[in-house]
This record gives structure tokens, sequence and C-alpha cells, in this order.
């Protein structure tokens, strides 16, 4: 038979490849609205697919490892060992990628104790005696040793999965000096880092090469090791056993028991509606019609399949005088989009129910839409911050802002938020956004471009409004626009942070740490990897003896939690340092990430995200400025370094006291609550009092403790059982002052009651100003699932009114100082607390602002307490 009539078998490494894929691809360009990370998966199919079509196998299969154990670890413990934990990012994409590869009618192929390789050695090896041109895919060197005049390797190069390097025996001779068949000797020697398989000291390829060249085989070099010279031959004799087992185990199986063989691997038709709903739960738009070309799948079916695209108006490319003439003649809504480069515009569209217009940003463009931009003309934007950003960075501040289509999609739907104009076209409109395809350099297909993504988002907004209620469209434009607009302000204005501070303590933490893991390896007589989790497990739980944790899927948990109620049941002075270590190390990777995150100009500018929470709170990345602990001295020791910046002269802070118990008091209108907060007394003495039936003046500590944690707990939906492990008590006693509390204050109990029948009945909680969040598993058949629901729906309408009110404190007071025309500005908003830097000469004027507008945010039944701090540094201004 001729090499052109031979069938072709391709036989992939699923893992391998997938992995290489995850590396490859941005994991935050890559994700689905439930937050499952699909990179491996896109960049998988991908080369897959790209493999198909050029390569046309009339047999296919895809090989995968069970897990990381398999018959070579039982002989060699230490056998890829070295290998860090599964990202959290990849976990879950190799289930989802068999689904893909099912739905592709795809054969799957797994062997417990197997690898993936030994399958793959089996198949290619059956398969070239079979009749078969075999071509291999792997980024496994090992399969290097499979190539013959019959076997292919296709190799990734370093870039990903989107080039393959061919190897046949010639490649393989060019580029190693040896026969394929001698590339697991070379390996022998050299050793192979990524299965953690030690070679010879100072012996690389080029010695193992001309080792195995001159001596004929690798038996002939270790049976006469004695004729090497030199360093490199004594240390040859030193590591013969390593060598021998480094040959054992990096040989394939050839001989590997599979329910199939080659020729039950033919191409089969793929179930076209299966491939439809995997890709469209994994949000594969790009991909599908790729799917069905290289599968064959007739031209009527794949357009069925493909979502409709609508046609978007081919936008006009007017000069200035054009774009001002054209804006002087629209009504309405205009829908805006400003492609940004380095933070500047770049290009900008614009667009209307039937038109489009679109120009590269210039001065003469500029000059023309200013007095537009500048105006309330009711302008319509998809994720308008970075674009808000940038024009002010041109000197322009937007007019006019009456919709975010990203806004609104979370505020529709909160728990998966949409993040780009492509998913939100594709959930209103059920239309498919022209989009190049991200995974390719050279895209095949252009995507939209400025004036027709404003076409677009005009056209959502418009979807999203038919569906937004009255009171959550009260949210967005009352609440969430204007404050999109102060945190533009805020993060293009950035905090200043003394370097000289943060390296400082990060010098003292790193020292500190080295001390503590000195210590805790002294406390156990040996020194281990504090950061993995196997190892602490090996000391804890089977050195130490202590008793084991929560059972996880690597072993017993040892994360910082677990540990300190093991520290507190059962002390042990390593476990004590381990605490210690963990807390010095956790302090210098947040001083870390806030060091590098420092601008030229001494400053730090984070990025506040709007629809980073369920309930309506802000949350900051890049970096997170949410996750500096404050309890301890030496955390507060991060807050100093956040100091008031030059031309200024104060840092203010400003905070709500007991916020949420506020909002309880108002929504629960229990008078015994109210009295509290209005009696101007120690809320939790006041209610401690009530309690436990002794005077105020009689409340021990310990029981202003107690009820503390009761109080917010009920906020939270604690249990007596939560609530006994938090104050550590019995849990009788913790149901007896949950009884004892309700007994008082008995209108709190029923409003924690009917808030959650409420909304089973209505579906969804409300806050004070009529933000929503949906709760469909509080009818779940589901009892875990029912009772989260039920602890969330608890707490949404007291949170999210609280996070309600911050906005509309943070934007009146940003707007305050603005129309006042004061240089002082509001910096940071951190949980319930704003950072103001104040210019000389307008502390007073400042602190009225900040006091008026935190105390007349909301009309509560209780007032509004506010604190103000004043210092140099934020830990200095603190209250």
């Amino acid at each position: 038979m001729t090499d052109s009539a031979k069938p072709t078998l391709l036989v992939v490494d699923g893992h391998s490849l997938a992995y290489r894929a995850f590396y490859a691809l941005p994991v935050d360009n890559f994700s689905t609205k439930d937050g499952q990370h699909t990179n491996g998966i896109y960049g998988f199919l991908a080369m897959l697919i790209n493999l198909i079509k050029a390569e046309k196998p009339t047999h296919l299969a895809v090989a995968f490892d069970t897990s990381r154990q398999s018959f070579r670890t039982r002989q060699y413990a230490e056998y890829k060992a070295n290998r860090s934990e599964t990202p959290k990012e990849f976990q879950g994409q190799i289930p989802l990628l068999k689904e893909c590869l099912a739905a592709m009618s795809i054969p799957v192929l797994e062997q417990e104790d197997i690898e993936a390789d030994d399958i793959l050695a089996t198949l290619a090896t059956r398969g070239a005696a079979e009749g078969f041109h075999v071509l291999v895919c792997s980024g496994d060197r090992d399969t290097i040793q499979l190539v013959t005049d019959d076997v292919t390797l296709l190799y990734p190069n370093v870039q990903g999965v989107s080039q393959l390097k061919r190897y046949d025996t010639e490649a393989v001779r060019e580029r190693y000096g040896v026969e394929p068949a001698m590339y697991p000797d070379v390996a022998a020697l050299v050793g192979e880092t990524s299965d953690n398989l030690p070679g010879v000291p100072k012996v690389g390829e080029k010695t193992a090469v001309k080792w195995l060249n001159q001596f004929g085989s690798l038996d002939d070099l270790l049976a006469q090791a004695d004729k090497v010279t030199g360093v490199v031959g004594n240390n040859l004799r030193e590591h013969l056993d390593d060598v021998r087992r480094n040959r054992q185990l990096n040989a394939l199986l050839t001989d590997v028991d599979l329910p199939i063989g080659p020729a039950d691997l033919a191409v089969q038709p793929i179930d076209a509606q299966a491939v439809r709903e995997i890709f469209a739960q994994l949000e594969f738009r790009t991909l599908l019609p790729r799917v069905f070309e290289a599968a064959g799948v007739d031209q009527a079916m794949s357009a069925q399949a493909a979502v409709p695209t609508a046609t978007a108006p081919t936008p006009s490319q007017p000069d200035s005088a054009e774009l001002a003439a054209w804006l002087e003649k629209v009504e309405g809504d205009v829908a805006l989009t400003v492609t940004v480069e380095n933070g500047r515009p770049r290009r900008i569209g614009l667009a209307t129910a039937d038109a489009a217009v679109e120009a590269n940003w210039s001065e003469e463009i500029a000059a023309a839409l200013t007095p537009w931009l500048l105006s309330e003309s009711p302008k319509v934007l998809t994720d308008a911050k970075p674009q808000v950003k940038a024009l002010r960075r041109e000197g322009i501040r937007l007019g006019g802002l009456a919709f975010d289509t990203i806004l609104a999609g979370w505020l529709l739907r909160p728990s998966f938020p949409d993040k780009s104009l492509a998913d939100l076209t594709d959930r209103f409109l059920g239309e498919k956004l022209p989009e190049s395809d991200p995974a390719q350099l050279v895209p095949e297909t252009e995507g939209a471009t400025p004036g027709q993504l404003s076409w677009f988002t005009l056209r959502v907004a418009e979807a999203q409004r038919a569906q937004l209620a009255g009171s959550v469209l009260s949210v967005l434009t009352d609440i969430e626009l204007p404050t999109l607009q102060t945190l533009a302000d805020m993060e293009l204005a950035g905090v200043a942070v003394s370097h000289a501070k943060l390296s400082e303590f990060s010098g003292e933490l790193g020292d500190r740490a080295d001390r503590i893991a000195q210590d805790a390896y002294a406390a156990i007589g040996r020194e281990v990897n504090l950061g993995s989790p196997k190892q602490l497990q090996e000391v804890l739980f089977e050195e130490l003896q202590l008793p084991k944790t929560r059972k996880t899927k690597t072993g017993y948990s040892t994360d910082a939690a677990v540990l300190a109620d093991l520290q507190e049941s059962h002390p042990h002075p390593f476990l004590n340092l381990l605490l210690q270590h963990r807390e010095a190390t956790k302090l210098r990777q947040i001083i870390e990430s806030l060091d590098v995150a420092i601008a030229g100009d001494g400053r730090i500018r984070t990025t506040y995200l709007q629809t980073g929470s369920q309930t309506g709170r802000l949350s900051s990345t890049d970096p997170n400025l949410q996750n500096i602990p404050i309890r301890t001295e030496e955390s507060r020791r991060i807050r100093s370094a956040f100091e008031v910046g030059d031309g200024y002269e104060a840092l203010l802070t400003a905070d709500y006291s007991q916020i949420e118990m506020r909002i309880m008091a108002h929504l629960s209108e229990d008078p015994g609550l109210i009295e509290a907060f209005n009696s101007g007394e120690d809320t939790h003495r006041f209610v401690g009092a009530r309690v436990f039936g002794v005077a105020p003046e009689d409340v021990s500590p310990a029981m202003r403790t107690k009820v503390k944690a009761m109080s917010y707990g009920l906020v939270y939906g604690l249990s007596a059982f939560g609530l006994s492990k938090q104050l550590r008590i019995e849990q009788s006693e913790a149901r007896e002052l949950m009884l004892e509390y309700f007994a008082r204050f008995g209108a709190v109990r029923d409003y924690l009651r009917t808030s959650v029948e409420k909304a089973r009945i209505d579906g969804y909680t409300e806050t004070i100003f009529g933000r929503r969040r949906p709760f469909p598993d509080l009818n779940s058949p589901n009892r875990v699932l029912r009772e989260n629901a039920e602890r969330a729906a608890l707490n949404a309408p007291i949170q999210g009114s609280a996070a309600d009110i911050m906005k509309v404190a943070l934007f009146r007071i940003h707007d305050d100082l603005t129309r006042h025309e004061l240089r002082s500005r509001v910096l940071l908003q951190i949980h319930d607390e704003l950072v103001v830097e104040v210019a000389p000469g307008e502390w007073d004027a400042a602190e009225r602002i900040v006091r008026e507008r935190m105390a007349d945010a909301a009309e509560l039944t209780v007032p509004l307490d506010v604190q103000i701090g004043r210092g140099a540094d934020w830990n200095a201004a603190g209250h």
C-alpha cells in the first residue's frame, strides 16, 4: 500500500495539550457567565480543529491521564512530585473538554494506573503494524521514542499549541543526533526536570549523545562506565542507578490492554445538537462554525446552528465638520463607543437606531465632539468607566451618561455579571456580535467597528430597559451611574504610598518569616516546605498525630481557619509557629502586591469593580486594597504607608458606626432596637442590658461580646451552632442566648422570618433603594442550595442597603467638593470607609460636606452616625 493510500490515525495527549493551552491563552479572556474558566478547553479545541482540517485523519482518539498516580509513582515515589498543584482556574476544564469531545464523537481513552502517553504508544505501535500512517500529538518529549517511518510526532512549540513542530525520523536525527528509539537513553543521562528525574550532574545533551554514539548503546555505556574519564565520568559512575531508573521510567508501554484498537477509531459524524448545546454552555461563539466546517457539516446545518447575526449599518467616516453637523441633527439617545489604547482615546463610534458614524481620534475630531460630549444629551455606553477615564485624560468630562449596558445586565442578574458586549448581545438579543477570534494572531474574521459596537449597544440597552423594573432602573440612573463617574476620578487620582515604608516592613517580615521557619524546623527536627499542603499533612497528621481536619480532595485541610481551631483545641509549638509564619508571609505578599503597583508619581491607582459583588458592594483590584487587614498593630503598619500626597495637608477618614445594625432597626421597626440607637448610649451595652436583665453599667465585657456577635450574626443568618462556635460556648447556651434576644427584640425575629418568606414568593430581595437580588434557589428541592439561599436572603437587603447608602454618600461628597471648587478629593472607598485627601485650608469645609452627605444619604428611623478621623497617613487618620 502506498503512503498516500494509507489511513491516517491521529492520537492526541489530552492533558498535555489542554494544560499547554491553559498557559498559552489569557485566563481572564475565557470564562463563562457563571465563572467557569475555559481557556484550556478553547485552546485545545482550536488546535484540534486545525489538526483535523490540515491532516484529515480517518481515525482519531484523545487519551487522558486518570490521576497523577501510576505504576511509575509506585516504582519511584518522587516521580513528577515536583509539579505544583493544579491551578484553580484549570480545575473543571478537563471534564468539560471530555463533554465537548463526546459531542464531537471523538473517542476518549483513559486507564487507571496508566499514563496517557502509554495509551498513545500502544495505539501508535499497533496502528503502524496494522498499516496506518500514525500522527502522535503530545507535549511530552518521551513520545519522541515513538517516531518511526510510519509514526510522526506533532510537538507544540514554546508559544503553546497554535504551532506544532513535525518530528519524523530525519527531524529527530537532526535535532538530537540519535535515532528516535535512542532518545530515552539521552533523557536518562540528562534527566527530565518536568518528571522530577535527576540526571548525571554536568551532563547535557551533547555529552550524552557523544557517549551513546561512542559506545553504541546505553547498556554498553553503563557496562563500560569506568572508561569514561574526567569529572563527568566520576559523576556517571556515582549515578548509574539514577540512569537505570530513569531509563526504566521513561520507557513507554506499547502493550496496554485497551478496550478498542486503531481500527475501531474511525472518524464518526458529530452530534450537531450536542455540540451546539455544550458550546452554548461554554459560550464558544466563534469556535462553533469552525467545528462544523472541520467536521464537514453542510452549510445549511451550520447556518442553522449558528447564532443569528444582525446586519449592523455600515458606519460613515465623517470629517470634523460633518461630524458636528451630524450631531446637531440627532435626537434622543445616542450610543457612544470610545476604543482605548494606553489609556487614551484611539477611535470613536456613535450610533442611533438607523445610522452609525466613526472616526479616528484627533484634535479636529475632539474639537467637533467636545460640546456634545460635555452636554447633557443622553448617551448610552457599554463598560463606560474606562472610556470616561480616557476622555478625562483629554480634559473632557463626559456629561449625560444615561445608561451602561454592563451595569444594567449586572443589576438584572447580579450573580452572573456579563463581561462584554458580546455576552450581552447573545443574552438580550439572541444574536452574535461580530468578533475576531482572540486565539488567532491573524483573525479570519474582523470584529465589529466602533460605530457598529455603538449600534449593538443601543439595541441591547433597549432590550434591557424592557426588563428593568422601575426601582431597579432608578438604582442604575440615580446610584450606579453617578458612582461610576466618581470612581473614574478616584482611579485617576490614586493615593500616595511610601515605597520606603513598605520596603522596610517587607524586609522585617522576611527576616521574621525566616526565623519562624527555623524555629518550626527545630520543633519537628527537620526542614519542610511550610507552603506545601502535602508536606504539612504528613507532619501534622502522621508525624505529630494531631486530630485530622476536614477532608478535602487532596487530603486533610490545612487552611488557616482550620489550623487556628486545631491550635486552640490541640496546641502544639509547630502549629503555633506555622500560623505565625503564614501571617508574616501573607502580610509580606500584600506589601509586595502594593509595592509593585506604585506608579512613577508615587501613587497607587486601584480599579474599582461595580459588578464585583451580588449585594452591590464595591470591590477593588490591581491591586486589591480591600484585603489590607486592620485588626493588628502589624497590619496597621501597612496602612501607615498610605500617606497624604504633595500639595495636600491631611487625610480624612470617615465611616459609619454600626450601619448594618441601624438598617436592621429601620427594616424591622423593632422599638427596642430603635430606642437603642436613639438613646445615644453604647448600643451593644444597651442591648446586653435587655438580654441579660441587668443595668447597662453591669453589662460585662463578656456579655457585650456575646450580644455583639449575636446582633451581627443575625444579619448573616447565624445559627445557634455557628454562634456557639464563634463564641466558643456550648450550643445550648448559644440557643438560650438567641431565645433571650428574640424575646426582647421580637420584631427583629419577625422581620427575618417574613423577609425570607417574601423573597421565596417574589423570587428576590430588595434594598431600601429598590436594588433587587434574585434567589431562585429559595424553592430548590436541594436542601443545601435552599438553606444557603435562605441565609443569603437574610443578609442581602441589609448589606445591599448599606452598599447603596455608601455609594450615595460617595458621589454626593464628590459632587459637593467639585461644586464648591475645592481641591480636596475622595481617594478611596474601602468597605464602609472613605478616605479623603484634604487640601490646605479646606479641612472645615471638607469635614462639613463629608458629615452632612454621609448623614443624609438615606432617611432611616435611626440616625446615621458618622465617625471622622484626621492624620498624615491612613493609619494615623483612623478612629
